[in-house]
């Protein structure tokens, strides 16, 4: 593309958390012409007070013959309504970045099991978590953008499996706040029953663990548990390393997995928090060894609504395209 050249860009699903996360960051991108911003369903059209000044357009209902005009359409859509918008936008040759689970697990068993509407995959798709799959992304005409909870747990862990420096189980220990449940309220998610409370759930039976076990190419034992935060994802992963592994070793691992990867952070043994991710595209990883034992603790956190979903959805796009894969990421 010439250098001042805009790509034309469509939202659908633009009402939820992470759809609105997805608008102010096109709206303010220097190289995105915003044309169309969505709900996910016809209802009638809406304006989005939170953006006032950033984005004033209205929010219509969705149609997916407009959004066919576009060279790029972002989906923030319910699985099911993902797999149904898909196709109809690839056969009319629009790349697509879906921020749905629905086209990211490439095993047709396990893709039935946890996304049913998806019977196979279309040509052209890539799964999309950006440090991992940059050079699938120029080709690409469907991204699959990486779920939140997986972008965190295979962030920390693939440098480490792909070292052999993993032995034994993998447990992971995650906590998200209650924006990642989505933005239509149920019983659960209800401010009296999270308030002043902590709760594990989806155990053995979360959707997130089958694509961190693709990402891997391990099995893992993965714990979601929801806490009264608006955003966040912190997990505190278990793992034990080959007997006279080093602090140094693991370090260095890490350097060169993340040396060109400018939303990877380092901390060491200054383990993360979710305070100095929120509201970022950052991913901070950090790590305590007990050399005598060999068992290591590893701790990823990320801001599950942007380098979670809308940031990285906007990271995978920029390198889809050839910019700085920091672009409209950074204000």
């Amino acid at each position: 593309m010439g250098s001042d050249a805009r790509v034309s860009v469509g939202v659908a699903g633009a009402t939820g958390y992470s759809g609105q996360e997805l608008v102010r960051l096109l709206a303010r991108h220097p190289r995105v012409s915003l044309q169309a911003t969505m709900a996910s369903q016809n209802s009638t059209a809406r304006y989005l007070p939170g953006l006032s000044g950033i984005w004033d357009g209205p929010i219509e209902p969705l149609d997916v013959e407009r959004l066919t005009s576009l060279d790029v359409v972002f989906l923030a859509l319910p699985e099911d309504a993902s797999a149904g918008v898909v196709p109809p936008l690839l056969e009319k040759e629009v790349r697509v970045f879906d921020l749905s689970g629905a086209f990211r697990l490439r095993d047709a068993d396990r893709r039935s099991r946890w996304y049913h509407a998806v019977k196979s995959l279309p040509m052209g798709t890539a799964y999309g978590m950006t440090e991992r799959t940059a050079a699938l992304l120029p080709g690409a005409r469907l991204v699959a953008c990486a779920g939140c909870y997986p972008t965190a747990a295979v962030l920390a862990l693939a440098p480490l499996v792909n070292a052999s420096l993993v032995t034994g189980d993998i447990v992971i220990d995650a906590k998200s706040g209650v924006s990642g449940a989505g933005k239509a309220p149920t019983e659960r998610t209800h401010f009296c029953e999270v308030d002043e409370s902590l709760s594990a759930y989806g155990v053995f039976a979360h959707r997130h663990a089958a694509e961190i076990e693709q990402e891997l190419g391990v099995e893992v034992t993965f714990v979601p548990h929801l806490v009264p935060l608006d955003r966040g994802i912190l997990e505190t992963i278990y793992v034990r390393v080959p007997a006279g592994t080093t602090e140094a070793q693991i370090a260095e691992v890490y350097r060169t997995a993340y040396a060109n990867a400018p939303f990877i952070r380092l901390r060491g043994e200054a383990l993360p928090v979710i305070k100095h991710v929120a509201h970022t595209n950052f991913c901070d990883i950090g790590w305590r060894l007990d050399a005598a034992t060999g068992r290591l603790i590893v701790v990823s956190c990320l801001d599950n609504l942007l380098k979670g979903a809308a940031g990285q959805a906007v990271q995978n796009f920029n390198v889809a395209f050839g910019f700085d894969e920091r672009l409209g990421l950074l204000q």
